[in-house]
């Protein structure tokens, strides 16, 4: 009896998941399936892929051979099933895409149904991850980064940049006053992240006199490493504390514009903040036969991104 393809998804996903459990909540399938899949596998090639222990699963040397040309396998029929699909023009298949919470709720989402009404025959599927994911690992097609890039074999496609802006809501600013001057802010609740470190640096500019004889002062950009009152993983949980009241935050332009266009939230020290912009790339990695649903996301998303 040869080996399938469900087969080889069944322990691809395992491995990738975690566990069979996990494996099995992906596929939708019962998690007996899923372990009957597995041993069928193994009997099949008559050797242990994994070893199952009750806290973790362990490959085996044979597994993790087999592993490798396991994905080699499905990868090469998802090029092949797409083939043919670029042949009738219509781009399809399953793109899975992931972002950050932030990013997914205020830029991609809004615009899926739109999407799916161009391109129907794509079956889109989301992600949220707030750290960076590995495409590989994750069987992601496209992951939007915010930032900047590390050194990676990855191709990247610039889609913006997003200016980041100190904000606040009226009733928080009402209840303890509006600072008017960088070191005001000590006397504030500040909302920040819990990591990485350099999240929490500000974008404000130390004026500083040129010298002797100079009137105006020169302003150098500098930044500002703050020690949140209250911390979170997510901006988007920090987006909603400062709507709720609980503080100042410094926030991307991108997860705040409907919020200050309707009074949620207003901007203050705009004066001392310097143009700081987050760069946004999509990253991926080339495949002839993804190329036509992967370029057609970007293309769509990146004319629809508020500049």
């Amino acid at each position: 009896m040869k080996t399938s393809t469900d087969e080889l998804l069944v322990f691809v996903t395992v491995i990738d998941a975690g566990s069979i459990t996990a494996a099995a909540e992906k596929l939708q399938q019962t998690v007996s399936g899923v372990s009957r899949a597995l041993t069928r596998l193994e009997k099949q090639l008559g050797v242990a892929l994994i070893l199952r222990t009750t806290r973790r699963l362990q490959l085996t040397s044979e597994g993790e051979l087999f592993l490798d040309r396991a994905r080699a396998i499905l990868a090469a029929m998802e090029d092949a099933e797409e083939a043919v699909a670029r042949r009738r023009e219509a781009p399809s298949g399953r793109l899975r895409v992931d972002a950050a919470t932030p990013f997914m709720l205020h830029c991609i989402v809004p615009h899926m149904a739109a999407f799916a009404a161009q391109y129907p025959a794509i079956q889109l599927e989301l992600t949220n991850n707030e750290r960076i994911v590995d495409l590989l690992e994750q069987r992601v097609d496209i992951a939007i980064r915010i930032g900047a890039l590390q050194d990676s074999t990855l191709h990247a496609r610039a889609l913006g940049s997003s200016r980041l802006r100190l904000v606040a809501s009226p009733a928080y600013l009402a209840a303890h006053g509006t600072p008017h001057a960088v070191d005001e802010l000590a006397a504030h609740r500040l909302i920040g992240f819990t990591a990485p470190a350099h999240l929490n640096r500000w974008p404000l500019q130390a004026r500083m006199h040129a010298g002797e004889g100079h009137d105006d002062a020169e302003a150098r950009p500098a930044g500002l490493t703050v020690e949140p009152s209250l911390a979170a993983s997510s901006g988007e949980t920090i987006r909603q504390l400062a709507i709720g009241g609980a503080g100042i935050a410094c926030l991307a332009d991108f997860m705040t514009g409907a919020d200050r266009r309707d009074g949620r939230l207003v901007t203050v020290l705009d004066a001392a903040l310097a143009d700081e912009r987050q760069p946004i790339h999509a990253v991926y990695y080339r495949s002839e036969a993804l190329a036509a649903r992967v370029q057609c996301f970007l293309s769509f998303i990146g004319g629809r991104l508020e500049r």
